[in-house]
Order: C-alpha cells, then sequence, then structure tokens
C-alpha cells in the first residue's frame, strides 16, 4: 500500500501532467470557436470569460477566504503579469493552433517555456534559488529544440507528399 506522503507528493506531477493534456484541446477549442466568431480575439475572449466563470462559483464552493489585496500590492511588479502572459498564450493559441495544428503549436510552446524556463532558474528570477545552466540542461533544451523542428516540419512534407498522385511529383 502506498504511503499517504508517497501519494501526495505525486498529486503535483499529476495535475501538472494533466495540464499539460487538456491544452491541445484548449488551444483547438480557442481556435475554433475564434473561427466561429470571426477572429480569433474573440476565442480568446470566450475562453478567458468562461475560465472566470468557473472559477468563480469554484472559490464560492471551497470557502476560499477572500483575497488580501494589499499584500498583493505591496509585492513585487512582476506580480501581475500573470494576467497579460496568460492573455497572450491564449489569443496565441486561438490564433495559431488553428495553422500549426495541435501538436506544432504546443512543442513550439513547450520549447519556448523551456528556454524561458531555464533562463529563469539560472538567473534566479522571480524569487526563485538559481540553477546554473548545466551541459544536461542545455543538452535536454537542445533536444526539445530539435523535438519541434521534427514535430511541426516532417509531418507537412511527408503530407505533402502522401497527397500527391502517382505520376504527378516533379511536375
Amino acid at each position: 500500500m502506498l504511503s499517504k506522503g508517497l501519494v501526495l507528493a505525486f498529486v503535483p506531477v499529476v495535475m501538472a501532467f494533466m495540464a499539460g493534456v487538456v491544452l491541445p484541446f484548449q488551444a483547438t477549442s480557442n481556435g475554433a470557436v475564434g473561427k466561429a466568431l470571426g477572429h480569433p480575439l474573440w476565442g480568446a475572449i470566450v475562453s478567458l470569460a468562461v475560465s472566470t466563470l468557473v472559477l468563480l462559483p469554484l472559490l464560492w464552493v471551497l470557502k476560499v477566504p477572500a483575497p488580501r489585496l494589499a499584500n498583493a500590492l505591496q509585492g513585487p511588479w512582476w506580480l501581475w503579469i500573470g494576467g497579460v502572459l496568460g492573455a497572450v498564450y491564449v489569443a496565441s493559441a486561438a490564433a495559431f493552433a488553428p495553422k500549426l495544428g495541435a501538436g506544432g503549436f504546443i512543442v513550439l510552446v513547450v520549447a519556448g517555456q523551456m528556454i524561458a524556463a531555464v533562463i529563469v532558474d539560472h538567473f534566479g528570477l522571480m524569487g526563485l534559488t538559481p540553477r546554473p545552466v548545466t551541459h544536461a540542461r542545455f543538452a535536454g533544451v537542445a533536444l526539445i529544440l530539435i523535438g519541434a523542428v521534427l514535430i511541426q516540419y516532417t509531418g507537412s512534407a511527408a503530407t505533402e507528399t502522401a497527397s500527391i498522385a502517382p505520376g504527378q511529383a516533379g511536375s
């Protein structure tokens, strides 16, 4: 039987994994609703509005105490950029997931996340303990970038080649 501590240690891992699982669906949905409404930014607005409508009742059901706004106002400037950056992500997903495909969009998001995360860790930005870039971390990011290129560009070429009828190649 698993210990309670071990189970609790895996909860964040499983939840982070599940957050990753839902991103391609979110990006694709945002793109589709943006297309249906006439512009990707409308898709972003709908996504963020629905998020708010889901979170507000959740706050009530979980009896979450009122926010400590005074504490947040005294914090560093970067406390407030999460909403802006979230809007950039959601709008980008709505605009570009339909063009790049779910796999292409998400792999490029992950590549960007990993480059930024290594930089944030290396310099200890935003209050984190510095974690210097090592050869292994650099190699990991390089492999992710190689994967991003392979996922984005080899699928398109294979699809285009497969769609050419026999006898039409090279004409």
